[in-house]
């Protein structure tokens, strides 16, 4: 299950028991609503079961928005293992996929942008650092092991393994995640 392995990468990165973790840490909290209506938005349930709960989903995860400032839409595709820094100003746009084992600081926006066919939503890949207050839009992948630095605009794709800075985001290291992730 995707949420163990949420708990997991919290109880990993902090010593402390997944009690504890699930009472006191925000992203556990935007990320437990996330899986429960993602799994249901992915199900094979007919309609008439399918949409009164995902309406239900779309409040309560708009009441987690609220009281977190995290948004984490029930239709984007996040891989198990995610790990939310710190709360709030996290938006998730509702196609965006972000990989396995990824860590997204405060202030992170993964959107849409541009114009006509280069008009879409990231693809972000697995064990990517993304630093506080960064931007990541348009029909752009980021590639595995990449780091995103704190402030960074990042509206092209970004190799794997790899850091970027700046707005606009570029290359200034083959440095990978492996010391943030």
């Amino acid at each position: 299950m995707k949420f163990l392995k949420d708990i997991k990468r919290y109880t990993n990165y902090s010593g402390k028991p997944a009690l504890l973790m699930l009472l006191t840490q925000q992203g556990l909290w935007a990320l437990f609503h996330y899986r429960l209506f993602n799994k249901v938005y992915r199900s094979n349930l007919p309609g008439v079961i399918k949409l009164p709960i995902l309406l239900i989903g779309a409040i309560k995860l708009k009441f987690i928005e609220i009281i977190t400032g995290i948004t984490l839409p029930y239709s984007a595709t996040i891989g198990q293992g995610l790990y939310i820094g710190h709360h709030s100003g996290i938006i998730v746009n509702a196609n965006a996929v972000i990989g396995e084992n990824c860590n997204i600081s405060q202030g992170v926006t993964i959107g849409v942008s541009g114009r006509s066919n280069k008009r879409g939503v990231p693809i972000i890949g697995d064990q990517v650092y993304i630093g506080a207050n960064s931007t990541v839009a348009g029909k752009i992948k980021v590639g595995d092991n990449a780091v995103i630095g704190a402030n960074s605009l990042v509206i092209k794709d970004v190799d794997p393994s790899s850091t970027v800075l700046g707005v606009p985001a570029v290359k200034v290291s083959n440095n990978d995640s492996s010391g943030y992730v």
